[in-house]
């Protein structure tokens, strides 16, 4: 009888420890998908704030957004950089994707929207949208408990411009030293541009 009552309570202590472990798990949950739902809405807000100056480019964020996705998960199937690129990392990326351009929103409309060539000095503006990207993300959403969705974020605005021959801006960054995010956002970038009609 001793031993039977015993192993009722070893047994009900158990039940009630999982009971609680899984109502916390719950509880977690729930407070990681607001957390999530709510950095999503600041970074469509974001990514909005762009879109409403220039149509275009809110069509271009859809676009790339899904350009992204494509050429993360094709890298993955062909296991480019796995220790690089996982589910996680596709997460982050696309999740990310969107705020690429968000440093366009200090650039004057008049350069924005030019329907022609840039002068160089108008080139020399617009390349700041790169370096300002990356301060509003770091601003913004930098207290993120996802650190490493922060750092993709700020890569991506920040060295999307970057070239493979170190041709590119804000740093001349070349070759493996050009983080994987801006990478794919680079590729979705270009190929996006070369395949839709532009003001300039």
């Amino acid at each position: 009888g001793t031993l039977l009552c015993y192993s009722y309570i070893v047994w009900h202590n158990k039940y009630s420890l999982e009971a609680k472990i899984h109502q916390k798990e719950l509880i977690v949950a729930k407070q990681n998908k607001k957390m999530f739902d709510y950095q999503n809405n600041i970074i469509i807000s974001l990514a909005n704030l762009v879109e409403n100056r220039d149509t275009d480019t809110g069509e271009h964020i859809r676009r790339t957004s899904a350009y992204v996705e494509l050429i993360s998960r094709e890298a993955f199937k062909r296991k480019i950089y796995p220790n690089i690129i996982n589910e996680k990392f596709i997460q982050r990326v696309v999740h990310a994707a969107p705020l690429h351009d968000v440093g366009k929103i200090l650039i004057s409309d008049n350069i924005l929207k030019k329907p022609g060539r840039l002068t160089p000095e108008e080139f020399e503006m617009i390349k700041i949208h790169t370096k300002e990207g990356g301060r509003i993300i770091a601003e913004i959403i930098g207290k993120n408990d996802d650190k490493e969705f922060v750092k993709i974020a700020k890569d991506i605005a920040t060295y999307h411009h970057e070239r493979w021959d170190g041709g590119g801006y804000p740093k001349g960054l070349k070759e493996n030293k050009i983080p994987v995010s801006a990478r794919i956002m680079a590729i979705a970038d270009v190929f996006d541009a070369l395949n839709t009609k532009r003001p300039y």
